[in-house]
């Protein structure tokens, strides 16, 4: 199931991005989320996928820049708990996603997708994302540079 997340939900998803900033160059950000930051995020336009009673994964966005001219492009991130691969609730989370941000008035949403996350490029190609960009040496995380690709779909 699909739903909005509420604060009750921070500790799981805490869990599902924190394993990925932990194991993971899906994220280029070496620091651990906070359940209250997490808590603070779940009020802003995030999504989780249950599945009998547990948090298999989550999605939100926020502006994709700051400033007038930019507020009908947001970005999102997507993540899933380890046992929540494969099982089609990341292309669920995302249409979810997709269609409140029509709803909210969004025009743009962009992937910012490692390079080293092949298949987060192709996940998102097959929703109807585009690449636009490939920025790199952008990120850095486990000592090393990460290239950072840039899919758009306009909602």
């Amino acid at each position: 199931m699909i739903r909005a997340a509420k604060l009750e939900d921070a500790s799981e998803i805490a869990g599902i991005w924190n394993h990925a900033i932990r194991e993971t160059t899906i994220t280029f950000n070496p620091v651990e989320k906070s359940d209250d930051e997490v808590a603070s995020l779940t009020a802003q336009d995030c999504l989780v996928w249950e599945v009998e009673g547990r948090i298999l994964g989550f999605a939100r966005y926020s502006p994709f820049r700051g400033g007038e001219g930019y507020r009908f492009t947001v970005e999102h991130t997507v993540m899933l708990h380890a046992d929540g691969h494969g099982r089609g609730g990341g292309r669920l989370l995302m249409e979810a996603l997709c269609a409140h941000a029509r709803a909210a008035g969004k025009h743009s949403m962009f992937a910012g997708c490692s390079a080293e996350n092949p298949g987060a490029v192709a996940f998102h190609a097959n929703l109807g994302f585009a690449k636009v960009a490939t920025l790199p040496e952008v990120g850095f995380k486990f000592g090393r540079w990460i290239d950072l690709v840039l899919m758009q779909k306009l909602l």
